[in-house]
């Protein structure tokens, strides 16, 4: 992967800082790639593919591709990918085109995600405990029609 950054939109911008964890408090996750990872995945097992509009200069401003790169998570922007476009072909290295598609579709399905959550977690005190029952209703989802794209229960 290379140069490109991760843009996250303006209007998500409070959500995805408010579940990361910081000095002064306690978040649901540790880093802003794993809030924008789980929300992508989210998003796809729920097939929600959201435009971000105006993006958030500020925190969490654009993340470098290469920090999603360190944790293992550009698997899963592959994955995402090839399960949109139905391409192989979009996971070809050094390809700066393939690049920049691969992050705008992992971008709208994070922003999906994030619509998902702040929907779900409207009026929550404590974020752990209703992010830990979205898992859970994902998990034991009745749905004969396919199988599950994506495991979310890892993030358990």
């Amino acid at each position: 992967m290379g140069a490109y950054r991760i843009k996250v939109a303006k209007d998500k911008a409070d959500l995805v800082t408010s579940l990361t964890s910081s000095d002064n408090k306690t978040g649901v996750f540790r880093h802003f790639t794993d809030v924008l990872v789980f929300a992508a995945a989210l998003g796809a097992k729920r097939k929600k593919r959201v435009p971000l509009g105006a993006i958030s200069k500020t925190e969490p401003g654009p993340i470098d591709i290469d920090t999603f790169v360190t944790k293992g998570y550009d698997l899963v922007i592959k994955l995402l990918a090839i399960a949109e476009t139905k391409d192989s072909k979009i996971i070809a290295p050094n390809d700066p085109d393939s690049e920049e598609i691969r992050a705008h579709i992992f971008e709208e399905y994070a922003n999906g995600g994030l619509e998902i959550l702040r929907e779900e977690l409207r009026g929550a005190v404590d974020y752990t405990e209703r992010i830990l029952l979205i898992l859970l209703s994902e998990r034991f989802k009745k749905n004969t029609s396919e199988p599950d794209e994506f495991d979310l229960s890892r993030f358990l």
